[in-house]
């Protein structure tokens, strides 16, 4: 019997077949614990969120199966285009300073300087801030009675009572976009840096031995190859600007008169306020795929296959 199984094992182009075979085994138990934890973390939700949107499910009490009469109802639903259209509009507009203001500090950060270590820190410790709590903390900042910001106006004589700043929606906006970017740029500076930094300095040095100056360097050699490096935070920036929901709900709770309720807003007050669990699902997948699409757009736009 043994003298069998040698005999199998030693024809030709037996042996390299059971070694991939082994590999394909190997390779899926590597991969089994990340299947099962996307699996049941992610797509078993998915699906229930599938289920439970065909319904009219109450936060309370018996459901009913509706079919696709929520989606229908959100297409006709003006809170629910308003509020997509408000985040698309912060989205826009907190995009371009979180990244140029990232770019800037990274390109500070990865200058050869001495206290660079320092600078990086100091610019990173926003970052690391929690969301809730830089909202607190910008919140008492601007309160109107013991807030420092009106406090310090009143002292220099820019101000004689004190500004209610959240109390317009386009001042709101502007004070929160304003947070937003103190809280994230570097986190963006980061992100950049790392690309910064893979980049070999090689071809810096060959492009300075040809007569390219700073500019032409940053043109011809670190904007192309920080593609993927920007692909991936812009698409960061874009997803987390569309599923903000701490700096709406503390800063202004959504007002005045609904003006800057953001659209994760909208579906945590249709859950737990209006108890439309079933339509706040629906508002849900909707929103899912407005991500998916922006998502692909910016990935496809960003494609790079440069190989250094």
């Amino acid at each position: 019997m043994a003298v069998a199984v040698d005999r199998v094992l030693t024809q030709p182009g037996r042996r390299p077949r059971i070694v991939r075979a082994q590999r394909r085994a190997a390779g899926f138990l590597f991969v089994l614990p990340a299947a099962a934890f996307i699996g049941v973390f992610f797509l078993v939700p998915l699906g229930l969120a599938a289920w439970v949107s065909l319904h009219d499910w109450p936060l309370f009490g018996a459901t009913s199966f509706t079919g696709f009469d929520n989606f229908m109802a959100l297409v006709r639903d003006g809170a629910f285009w308003r509020s997509l259209w408000f985040t698309t509009r912060y989205a826009l507009l907190v995009t371009p300073p979180i990244f140029l203001l990232g770019f800037a500090l990274a390109m500070l950060a990865n200058a050869r300087a001495p206290g660079v270590g320092l600078f990086r820190t100091l610019f990173f410790l926003p970052n690391v801030v929690g969301f809730g709590a830089a909202c607190l903390l910008w919140y008492f900042m601007l309160n109107d009675q013991y807030g420092v910001i009106n406090a310090a106006l009143r002292r220099v004589g820019v101000l004689e009572g004190s500004l209610l700043w959240l109390a317009k929606a386009d001042t709101a906006l502007a004070i929160i976009i304003a947070m937003v970017v103190w809280k994230t740029a570097g986190g963006t500076m980061l992100l950049l840096l790392i690309g910064m930094q893979a980049i070999p300095e090689d071809l810096y040095q060959a492009a300075a031995v040809d007569g390219a100056g700073p500019w032409e360097r940053l043109r011809s050699i670190t904007l192309p190859l920080l593609k993927r490096t920007f692909a991936l935070a812009l698409v960061l920036s874009i997803t987390g600007s569309y599923l903000a929901f701490d700096q709406f709900f503390i800063l202004t709770q959504g007002g005045p008169r609904n003006a800057t309720t953001s659209i994760v807003q909208l579906i945590t007050n249709t859950a737990f306020s209006s108890f439309e669990v079933g339509y706040a699902t629906t508002m849900a997948f909707a929103l899912l795929g407005v991500l998916i699409v922006l998502s692909s757009m910016q990935l496809f736009l960003l494609r790079d296959s440069t190989q250094y």
